[in-house]
């Protein structure tokens, strides 16, 4: 019964799977947080963008 359980304990087949999805999460997490604090600027942004597009003449050629 030892011998499975040791066998078990020793396979560290999924190891850099798990690694890899907890850098995800975190970088995930991390840009969720910077577009929160950033959503204001980014929303203006794109604001201005709109107005401005949308007082160039349209036959401007």
């Amino acid at each position: 019964m030892a011998v499975p359980i040791q066998a078990f304990v020793a396979d560290d087949a999924g190891q850099g799977l798990v690694e890899y999805a907890l850098i995800i999460a975190l970088v995930a997490i991390g840009l969720i947080a910077i577009l929160t604090l950033l959503r204001n600027s980014i929303g203006n942004v794109f604001n201005r963008t709109r107005n401005t597009l949308n007082t160039v003449p349209s036959s401007s050629y």
